[in-house]
């Protein structure tokens, strides 16, 4: 489905109906864990900018950051061409499964998932 937005450029939503499910699920997932960061003492967020904006705005700017993150990846994917944009999305979906799954093992078990390598 074809949409126009205001400057006239034509953006096609992303990849497939299942496809997109998938990615907001796990940026849901993220999300949560990343919020639950911010409570617990024996974790902390490594990204900047969402550290920033929680630092600007308390938990609105964790959402806000998320938001920001998600809007990057559905802006880009419908730009993106065919079968482009399925293997763009496919690979943001796939990154943050991997941190989603880091981060709640992280928060349940103490541990990460992939730790650093530190000779």
């Amino acid at each position: 489905m074809m949409e126009t937005d205001s400057a006239g450029i034509e953006l096609e939503r992303p990849g497939t109906t299942s496809l997109r499910a998938a990615f907001f699920g796990v940026w849901f997932v993220d999300l949560v864990a990343t919020i639950l960061f911010f409570t617990v003492p024996y974790a902390s967020e490594l990204n900047p900018v969402t550290v920033f904006l929680h630092d600007v705005f308390g938990m609105v700017g964790v959402v806000l950051a998320a938001l920001i993150y998600a809007g990057f990846v559905v802006g880009i994917g419908s730009l993106l061409s065919r079968p482009f944009d399925v293997g763009f999305v496919t690979g943001a979906v796939l990154m943050y499964a991997l941190f989603a799954s880091n981060n709640v093992v992280l928060l349940v078990s103490r541990e990460p998932l992939l730790a650093p390598i530190v000779p």
